[in-house]
């Protein structure tokens, strides 16, 4: 079982340069840089896949506001009904840091 599927949404990280993200806000981060820009159904649909369960909306999209009201995620518009979710330069830099921060604590073939 994946580590991200453990974990609640309340677990937040202790590293102080990153902020204290709920684990399933990481993952809308990873979610968007492999697929973004992206509308909220694509990030939706690849969370859900990862998950393996529904993700409703009252979940998704309050926490893609809080990444965008952050600076880590861009918000556009595709047309009057649908958001495009693009990461932003401190976006990339938070996940950045973040695999750094992994790697420095993941033995060599550990992986």
């Amino acid at each position: 079982m994946a580590l991200a599927k453990r974990q609640t949404e309340t677990t937040t990280d202790e590293n102080p340069k990153y902020p204290e993200y709920p684990h399933f806000r990481r993952d809308l981060l990873f979610v968007i840089a492999d697929v973004g820009p992206a509308s909220g159904q694509d990030v939706q649909a690849e969370i859900e896949a990862y998950y393996a369960k529904e993700i409703n909306h009252g979940r998704l999209y309050p926490n893609l506001d809080a990444l965008v009201d952050d600076g880590l995620v861009e918000k556009g518009e595709i047309d009057d009904r649908t958001n495009s979710y693009e990461l932003t330069d401190a976006g990339r830099q938070a996940l950045e840091e973040r695999r750094e921060w992994e790697a420095e604590r993941l033995p060599e073939g550990d992986a």
